[in-house]
């Protein structure tokens, strides 16, 4: 099992604007210019808050975003959405149930990632860096989360993104 960060910061270090939306994201580029294809077909399932599950449900068809994987939601709402679990667990209990056969994407949330980061359980960080500075808005990382290190294993140009993947020492 591999747990992996794989998303999208803008220069100034935020996933989202205040407002949780992905717009300087769509208006910079298209996943197309990215790994994510390949990055996808090696995942068995998805974790994310409910704030980015907001997003996806803007899509006509939310399940096929991740069609192939298992998809689980943390909120304490249940959820109506096809091909989405709602779980009101923490992250890493949920994480370490799901066993070692998984590899598993936190899709996005500093809420979820951080609490596995304390946890030791992240094992890659792959992080596409566009060139937008926002000024405000959602960090990917909490400043709370104690000192980690990861080994760099590459940096690609994607696109207008740069992208670091980053592996446990």
């Amino acid at each position: 099992m591999s747990v992996y960060f794989y998303g999208c910061v803008t220069l100034d270090g935020y996933l989202a604007a205040r407002d949780h939306t992905l717009d300087w994201l769509h208006q910079t580029g298209a996943a197309a210019e990215t790994g994510y294809e390949d990055f996808y077909s090696r995942m068995d399932v998805t974790l994310m808050g409910r704030r980015t599950f907001r997003e996806l449900e803007k899509l006509e068809d939310p399940a096929s975003a991740y069609p192939t994987t298992e998809n689980y939601v943390f909120t304490h709402r249940p959820l109506e959405q096809r091909g989405f679990l709602a779980v009101c667990q923490s992250p890493e209990s949920l994480v370490e149930a799901l066993g070692p056969e998984k590899n598993i994407w936190v899709v996005g949330g500093n809420t979820i990632l951080a609490p596995l980061l304390e946890r030791d359980l992240v094992d890659h960080l792959i992080i596409q860096i566009a060139p937008v500075l926002l000024g405000d808005g959602i960090p990917l990382f909490t400043q709370t989360e104690a000192l980690r290190r990861f080994r760099l294993e590459a940096v690609r140009k994607c696109g207008p993104f740069a992208e670091l993947v980053c592996g446990r020492p």
